[in-house]
């Protein structure tokens, strides 16, 4: 049986039992308040109860699980203590970084990104120094428990991340089995955006008495807001507006909506890998830098799309419902549905990328007459209606101006494997290049690559004076990321 709470209003973190310290990174951090998932889940999970929680993508529940764990975490004891298990390698890696931050309150803390698609030599070495916490996807971790690389003989938290995805993808069976190596008195925490029947099964199975909190989807109870003319709503508000499209106008359509609303920062939605491939090709034509998100692309492929995005040098990321799951990108200015989903919940999670954090956001829908009754279905789920607009009131804000990234990407050659921290990076930049810490955007060091962003108007000067100097003692080699993947 699980007991059933509500969402309760943000309130200071000063008033949970949490260390001074921990207070104080916080505030260094900038969170001075909880979100409404903080807030519900907090005082429980810190309690040490099993929590079953529904929450939509992007309410700061990696804080709410993260605080958690380390409040039950001994920083002198060199064992794995809390585990979390994540649907993909980008939403691990998030959540690691996450941690990472919320730990320097605690002391030395070790923390261990353990994902498929990396080597499992560097892991492994990793884990035979010894690790606090270990972050990563159900696969790998269990190829580590099975060869006897991870130790959870002092695990004190599990926790489940995005569980609804991870069943999805089907990885049911990997999280028996790693539920199975967990010591069974421990504490278990399971997150979720929806709670089908596979997550009650799963709770059931191996969470004790969990208390079952359910924080409403923002994106639910959005403004939706009349008109196009591109002016905001009320701050944290999503403007959402939709338009009748025949099927030969859609692919289009989605250049229309950019040279309206020339959105910084936009991922559109397809249904199929197919549909992500054309749109990708229609906007190259159009000059857009845009690029795929899909299931046929390799791993390195991914990763190099996810990168270029987060810096800022894509304008547009065509993405498949599946390949996006789990992506937690920074002030996204729109989101566009090129395709309606036939899964009402799943239009929430794709409009909830935007106006997150308080600030405004964009949702726009492309709708065909074969699409209304998916319309109908969403506007129920969604308690409002659909505010609809005509595509002959699109016109570019900006004719002749094309709507180009500020940044560019810059891929080095070498990483982690070489010691190069960003700082060495960023220091390589405004030292003997001569550029200004402002020129210089996101920096990504990875096992074998660096990667850079950088203005776009300082590109191809930059590739020239680093490719003439030095890092860390040897020649760099850099090379701008500009090709299309599709």
């Amino acid at each position: 049986m699980t007991s059933e709470t509500r969402s309760t209003p943000n309130t200071a973190f000063s008033s949970l039992p949490i260390s001074p310290a921990a207070l104080e990174n916080l505030e260094r951090l900038g969170y001075a308040q909880m979100t409404p998932v903080q807030a519900a889940s907090l005082p429980s999970a810190l309690a040490g109860g099993d929590l079953i929680v529904q929450a939509p993508t992007g309410s700061g529940k990696t804080t709410a699980f993260g605080l958690s764990l380390l409040a039950r975490l001994d920083a002198a004891v060199w064992q794995v203590q809390a585990m979390v298990l994540c649907p993909t390698r980008e939403l691990a890696d998030q959540v690691a970084e996450e941690l990472r931050k919320l730990a320097r309150a605690t002391g030395n803390v070790k923390v261990l990104s353990l994902c498929g698609g990396s080597p499992m030599k560097p892991q492994r070495e990793s884990l035979s120094h010894g690790a606090h916490l270990v972050v990563g996807t159900p696969g790998r971790l269990l190829d580590h428990l099975e060869r006897g690389t991870l130790d959870l003989t002092g695990l004190n938290t599990l926790v489940f991340d995005e569980a609804d995805r991870m069943l999805d993808m089907g990885f049911i069976d990997d999280m028996v089995q790693l539920a199975k190596y967990c010591p069974p008195k421990r504490q278990t925490l399971l997150f979720s955006a929806t709670f089908p029947e596979g997550i009650a099964a799963l709770a059931s199975r191996f969470l004790k008495a969990p208390q079952r909190i359910t924080v409403g989807a923002a994106p639910t109870k959005a403004a939706v807001v009349a008109g196009d003319t591109g002016e905001a709503a009320a701050t944290g508000h999503i403007r959402q507006i939709a338009y009748e499209v025949e099927e030969s106008q859609r692919l289009h359509a989605v250049t229309q909506l950019l040279a309206h609303f020339r959105p910084d920062s936009t991922i559109a939605f397809c249904n199929t890998k197919q549909q992500c491939r054309d749109l990708v090709d229609v906007l190259a034509a159009q000059g857009y830098v845009a690029l795929a998100l899909h299931g046929d692309l390799e791993q390195r492929e991914r990763d190099q799309v996810l990168i270029r995005f987060a810096n800022r040098s894509v304008s547009v990321l065509v993405a498949t419902d599946v390949a996006a799951r789990g992506l937690d990108i920074d002030d996204l200015s729109a989101v566009i549905n090129v395709d309606i989903t036939p899964e009402s919940e799943q239009h929430l999670h794709r409009i909830g990328r935007t106006g997150r954090a308080g600030r405004d956001g964009l949702a726009l829908s492309l709708a065909s007459m074969d699409e209304m009754g998916r319309i109908g279905r969403i506007e129920v789920a969604q308690k409002s209606e659909f505010t609809w607009a005509k595509l002959s009131s699109l016109t570019p804000s900006q004719p002749g101006v094309p709507l180009r990234p500020a940044m560019v990407t810059l891929q080095l050659l070498g990483g982690k494997k070489e010691k190069i921290r960003p700082g060495d990076v960023l220091g390589a930049f405004t030292g003997t290049a001569g550029f200004t810490a402002s020129q210089i955007g996101k920096i990504k060091v990875t096992e074998f690559h660096t990667w850079v962003a950088v203005a776009t108007d300082i590109a191809e000067e930059a590739v020239k004076r680093l490719g003439a100097g030095t890092l860390k003692g040897k020649r760099v080699k850099l090379r701008r990321i500009d090709e299309v993947i599709r």
